[in-house]
């Protein structure tokens, strides 16, 4: 079965990342053609980037490093739920990615995002970052406005429409993820 994690993508005190992928993680747990996994940052506790060699060379040498490499490893495919900050990509989803390659090659990534202008700067960061790790990121993409998608910019209160959008973006990175299996198994 193709495994879909869905990575919480900010370690903020107080953030909506967790409540946003919660629901995508809801909503994607009714589908019966992939597994999804929901998938905290803060579990892992990456520090920044210590580790000696370039993550190309898949020599890591930090416990942190290898469990956050194993976990992303077991997955055909992602969902990321960002917010956006100052316009890009939050510095702590940043320096996960940056930790690991290999574990990304040849498989999906779409995007839940959110903040002023629903999190698109975001977005446009990480579509330019998937490419290079050779990630398929596909086009349907969730962009939720802290004006209409949120209560007092903080709880979390979706309009009907973004779980359609939703179902688009899981269709999308499911069939991508199972398209993109012969290049895996290579």
């Amino acid at each position: 079965m193709t495994k879909i994690g869905i990575i919480i993508g900010s370690t903020r005190p107080g953030r909506n990342a967790e409540a946003v992928a919660r629901w995508v993680h809801e909503v994607a747990a009714e589908r019966t053609d992939a597994e999804f996994e929901l998938v905290d940052l803060l579990d892992y506790k990456l520090p920044l980037l210590d580790e000696a060699y370039p993550p190309s060379m898949g020599n890591y040498t930090q416990p942190h490093t290898q469990a956050w490499a194993e976990k992303i490893a077991s997955f055909d495919g992602y969902v990321i739920v960002t917010p956006e900050y100052n316009r890009a990509v939050p510095g702590a989803l940043k320096n996960a990615i940056d930790f690991l390659y290999a574990e990304w090659n040849n498989k999906s990534v779409g995007f839940v995002s959110y903040g002023g202008v629903g999190g698109t700067r975001a977005v446009e960061h990480l579509r330019g970052i998937a490419g290079e790790l050779q990630l398929a990121d596909v086009r349907s993409q969730v962009a939720l406005s802290l004006f209409t998608d949120f209560e007092n910019f903080s709880t979390f209160t979706p309009a009907d429409i973004q779980r359609d959008t939703l179902a688009t973006t899981l269709d999308q990175v499911v069939a991508w993820a199972d398209a993109l299996a012969p290049l895996r198994a290579a």
